[in-house]
């Protein structure tokens, strides 16, 4: 992002606008990648890695089979999805580019996504930081001479960066496959293709999969409102929401611990260890969350200076860091207490909770607030509302533990 905002305002937006189409893309991963994570983390549990490493093969199928028809529609459609966002044209043209290329790489993106998750789930997460820390180098190397054209190479603007993205994502998906073929893995892909067990990872998925899908349709409208205030306002939300980044890692971090560890102790009938599992991750994550938060309301403009020097996004984006360094604490229990319901199987919890709120407690009122005249901050500010709020009602369903007896 900070590269792209080097071309031009227009390519960042463009940028940003994707991530919100990629959203969508992960309502397709979400089909096998939940399900997958509740099933193996109890096979894991119930020490069944055999059985665990044959649904992991058979998701990978069912991966690629989905991604080919991603890949058709996002490389044919990638400058209608930018036109319907209500983008100017500059903004098609660079994110049509940008997107159409991302799209044909669907392939590896589906399954570096299933391999990191199910890896995460049986318990391994130090060889997903090795193996994530030098494709982030790697695409970071890859950006700085595509965009720019060193070393011989030709200058492809943001067409460059769409390159190095699927470039690093295929190093992924290699260094993933030749992990799992040593003995010492904790999964192996065992080409069994045990229907049942696809079945169950199916019917946990489809719920998770229409959260996603209404929430991701939720998000591209609450971008869309944004969109309609000016490329500088959707420019600096890009950024804010990147920069924001920094804070949700830790809050990744630890819900992926939470649905790992809550669904290997439901499968090992450990109830109240699993209970405790969640609430640890939870402390620790809007700890963490809240101390970056600290940052984000104190140093703003600062930060907002390595993405781009136009005065009307920094102040935007500036506004937006600020507000959200209020709300990282509630965040950070939103993102560890859904995820444990989802490691336990408790998807239709989670698709009615999110579901509610997005729709009733952010996108309405934010479209209310654009009509009447309000500026984009007021935007910002019903986000964080509907943040707090959100977070309060997942400690409340929490506490409740109904959730721990889900039957897959």
């Amino acid at each position: 992002m900070i590269m792209v905002g080097m071309i031009s305002v227009y390519a960042l937006a463009a940028v940003g606008i994707s991530l919100q189409f990629m959203m969508v893309v992960n309502v397709f991963i979400t089909l096998y990648v939940v399900g997958g994570n509740a099933l193996i983390s109890r096979f894991i549990g119930q020490r069944r890695k055999k059985r665990a490493s044959s649904l992991l093969f058979a998701l990978a199928l069912f991966a690629l089979f989905l991604s080919v028809f991603v890949s058709l529609f996002g490389y044919t459609l990638s400058d209608t999805l930018y036109a319907l966002m209500g983008a100017q044209a500059e903004v098609i043209e660079e994110g049509s580019t940008y997107f159409g290329i991302l799209s044909l790489g669907m392939s590896v993106i589906f399954l570096d996504a299933l391999l990191y998750n199910a890896l995460s789930a049986a318990g391994d997460t130090k060889s997903s930081l090795y193996i994530k820390l030098f494709s982030s180098a790697l695409n970071a190397l890859l950006n700085y001479v595509f965009i720019f054209g060193h070393f011989g190479f030709e200058a492809m603007g943001i067409a460059g960066a769409a390159y190095a993205t699927v470039i690093a994502y295929a190093f992924n998906v290699i260094a993933y496959y030749l992990l799992l073929k040593k003995t010492s893995a904790k999964l192996h892909f065992i080409p069994i293709v045990h229907l049942p067990d696809l079945k169950r990872a199916w019917l946990v998925g489809w719920s998770a999969a229409l959260e996603r899908a209404i929430s991701s349709l939720s998000f591209l409208v609450f971008v869309a409102i944004i969109t309609m205030y000016g490329t500088s306002e959707l420019a600096g939300y890009q950024v804010g929401l990147r920069i924001e980044g920094i804070a949700f890692m830790p809050g990744f971090g630890f819900a992926i611990a939470a649905m790992a560890l809550v669904g290997q102790n439901i499968g090992a009938n450990r109830f109240e260890r699993a209970y405790a599992m969640g609430i640890i991750s939870g402390r620790m994550a809007y700890i963490f969350m809240g101390c970056v938060g600290i940052f984000l309301i104190f140093y703003p403009e600062f930060l907002v200076h390595f993405f781009t020097d136009d005065i009307d996004t920094i102040r935007v984006a500036s506004y937006y860091l600020i507000l959200v360094g209020l709300a990282q604490i509630p965040l950070a229990l939103n993102f560890v207490y859904s995820a444990a319901l989802r490691g336990a199987g408790a998807t239709k919890m989670t698709l009615y909770i999110n579901v509610a709120s997005l729709w009733f407690l952010r996108v309405i009122p934010s479209y209310v607030a654009y009509e009447v005249g309000f500026s984009v901050i007021w935007v910002f500010i019903i986000m964080n509302i509907e943040t707090l709020l959100k977070g309060i009602i997942y400690w409340y369903v929490y506490q409740g533990k109904s959730w721990l007896y889900t039957k897959i």
